[in-house]
């Protein structure tokens, strides 16, 4: 299974998240993206989920 890359950030650029995980796809990816995120309490923050060829999947600003 493709490693996807999801990242959070403070308004100021601190990074707050810096997570990997599996998905099978981009669909996949980005379901599991939003579901870390609201877990994490940070999906209301600067966010963005690439897939391993550096496709954007997810983007919060």
């Amino acid at each position: 299974m493709p490693d996807y890359k999801l990242t959070a950030f403070e308004p100021t650029g601190e990074k707050i998240l810096d997570e990997g995980f599996e998905a099978q796809d981009d669909t996949e990816a980005k379901k599991k993206g939003e579901a870390l995120l609201k877990e994490k309490g940070v999906h209301e923050k600067t966010h963005r989920c690439v897939s391993p060829e550096g496709k954007l999947i997810l983007f919060h600003r």
